[in-house]
């Protein structure tokens, strides 16, 4: 699904902010990316989903070695991923339903699906009576559940999500991990940063640790909650 060999990347020109970034993440896997603020985390899930070339190094997405895939290429590829960004970046003129819609939408689906699946999603995140509301009237928290849903409603085969539950409470944070578990277990590979140890523990997986913007740990953290 992404495969990282010694990879680097800085902003402009100054120093690189990660170093030598050799790591595999597997089809269907779960992996949590932790670390202290500034460690790099934002900016290696900017890496996975494209938005930023890397210094150097081999990046390979979907067994496809970006370095040499046509940039008329790249939006399909970016179609398979879906992104739940930390500041959201929803669009502020488009409803909650629209700006959940939009991926779906952008695929070529039927309306009626598109309003169905969109509705049902946003009353599932507990956000049925602001269907139709614009993004400054909700609050921070409600913004974050819309790009949740925006994000995993087209099913993407890979799913990153920066700092997911900071904005939510406990109980509304545990169902949307649920949701993305559910997903795992569907086939869609995940990679969540996070501050929150806590949520490791709960939900177990697979740890990627950076450290001052170096890989410095990777193990397979066993769950609290649901052993295997």
């Amino acid at each position: 699904m992404i495969r990282f060999e010694n990879v680097g990347m800085r902003y402009g020109t100054g120093p690189e902010i990660l170093r030598d970034l050799t790591f595999t993440v597997e089809p269907g896997a779960c992996w949590f990316l932790t670390g202290a603020s500034g460690a790099g985390k934002s900016s290696l899930l900017r890496l996975m989903y494209l938005a930023h070339a890397p210094s150097r190094g081999l990046i390979n997405l979907f067994d496809r070695d970006i370095a040499t895939t046509p940039r008329d290429e790249l939006p399909s590829l970016r179609r398979q991923i879906g992104v739940v960004f930390q500041d959201f970046r929803l669009v502020p003129n488009l409803t909650a339903l629209q700006n959940v819609a939009l991926p779906l939408r952008i695929a070529g689906k039927a309306e009626s699906e598109v309003r169905q699946h969109a509705v049902e999603l946003l009353r599932w995140v507990g956000l049925g009576p602001f269907v139709d509301h614009f993004p400054p009237a909700l609050s921070g928290g409600q913004q974050q559940r819309v790009a949740i849903a925006r994000a995993v409603i087209a099913q993407p085969k890979l799913l990153l999500a920066d700092e997911p539950t900071g904005n939510l409470d406990e109980e509304m944070g545990n169902r949307l991990m649920r949701l993305f578990m559910e997903m795992n277990k569907l086939g869609t590979s995940i990679v969540i940063a996070t501050h929150n140890e806590g949520l490791v523990r709960r939900h177990g997986g697979r740890v990627l640790h950076l450290v001052d913007g170096e890989l410095a740990d990777r193990t397979d953290h066993p769950s609290a909650s649901h052993p295997s």
